[in-house]
């Protein structure tokens, strides 16, 4: 069976079953545990499927994003791990951009004590925490206003980062694969691209539950990232394929 009709084969048996582990798939499909290993990465590029520990399964679609009052309680004590990775790799007197999202927060929670930075963002919750609780010089990028996730989005916020030159860009998402990032709100497209434009460095910073979400909308290509700010639960051959291409991968 040539690799096609094996990558075929693995999406009929996932249409039918929810998880197929690795020696299963090496059973059913008379091959070697390297063999299904790189037909999984093989559907993962194309955004098919997602690695899970020992086995595969579907990438799930998600048609809309939670509200950031949601998201401020979700996955809360990984996002405060992800955004003490973040803060080390800021140098001082450095340009970042802290992308909208509730794990930024946490980045803007850490960086409370320092004067010596310039901060954009798209986030109305970053701006006011960063107003009252540092010295550091803040710009907002203006923009259409997203009133469910307290942020600016559309082609003013792409205009203002296009104007800027960037050290640092953190960058948030809702859903990523090895494909790279999608969004659900097509106004957010443009917005991540001027940042991977304008930006010196990339990192995407998201926790290991929205690995293998697949939204609406292509937002990003993974290699425009520099690396990728996580915790623990990303699957260890996700994070080796990362690190293949030339993308690090930090977490603790």
């Amino acid at each position: 069976m040539i690799p096609v009709e094996r990558q075929r084969t693995i999406l009929s048996l996932l249409s039918q079953q929810e998880v197929i582990s690795i020696s299963e798939l090496v059973k059913q499909l008379n091959v070697s545990h390297m063999t299904i290993r790189r037909d999984i990465i093989k559907l993962e590029l194309s955004g098919k499927v997602m690695s899970v520990s020992g086995g595969v399964q579907l990438t799930k679609a998600i048609y809309s994003e939670p509200s950031h009052d949601v998201k401020i309680e979700h996955q809360a004590e990984q996002k405060m791990l992800i955004a003490q990775i973040a803060v080390k790799l800021i140098s001082a007197n450095s340009t970042i951009y802290l992308d909208a999202g509730t794990t930024s927060l946490k980045i803007a929670h850490q960086l409370s004590h320092r004067d010596d930075l310039r901060i954009i963002t798209n986030d109305f919750a970053i701006t006011a925490y960063l107003i009252n609780h540092s010295q550091c010089e803040v710009y907002h990028t203006g923009g259409k206003v997203d009133r469910k996730n307290q942020s600016a989005i559309g082609g003013k916020v792409s205009m203002f980062l296009l104007s800027m030159n960037i050290d640092i860009a953190f960058i948030s998402t809702s859903s990523w694969n090895l494909k790279g990032l999608s969004t659900p709100t097509a106004d957010k497209i443009q917005v991540k691209d001027a940042i991977a434009k304008s930006s010196q460095i990339t990192y995407l910073i998201s926790d290991s539950s929205k690995y293998g979400k697949v939204a609406t909308f292509h937002a990003l290509d993974i290699n425009k990232l520099n690396g990728v700010i996580t915790d623990s639960g990303l699957a260890d051959n996700i994070i080796s394929e990362l690190r293949e291409q030339g993308i690090e991968v930090y977490y603790q």
